[in-house]
């Protein structure tokens, strides 16, 4: 690493975002890993889409030599804040899921009745009796 590495902006590393021209962001420092791609233990594909993940003391030692600058942290989009949820609304929405719920009981029970039917009635005499 140079004493004096250069900073590059945010959109400036997004744009080599390509199997031919990858560069990456980690930890503030910006990566050339194009010439890494495909001796990668995870895929180019894992490079490509996954820049924030743990290193071994080795592999943070191999991406020295791709280190080719700082990113500009004040280029860096705003983190989004979490957002919960809003809270399901009570009454009848709730209570149709209830509704669905009781339906699908049935349903498996009368399943299981006509399976236990044919099993101890046999097809022929089960039909007669739906018939009558």
């Amino acid at each position: 690493m140079g004493s004096n590495p250069k900073v590059h902006s945010f959109d400036e590393v997004a744009k080599h975002n390509s199997r031919t021209d990858c560069w990456l962001i980690i930890s503030g420092k910006v990566y050339d890993v194009t010439p890494f791609l495909e001796d990668h233990l995870g895929g180019d594909e894992f490079l490509l889409n996954n820049t924030d993940v743990g290193h071994s003391d080795s592999a943070k030692e191999m991406m020295e030599k791709y280190y080719i600058g700082k990113v500009d942290s004040s280029t860096l989009p705003a983190k989004s804040e979490y957002t919960p949820p809003t809270q399901v609304p009570s009454g009848p929405v709730q209570s149709s899921g209830i509704a669905t719920k009781i339906l699908q009981f049935l349903v498996l029970l009368l399943v299981l009745g006509l399976a236990f039917a044919l099993r101890n009635f046999g097809k022929k005499r089960l039909i007669r009796c739906l018939m009558n």
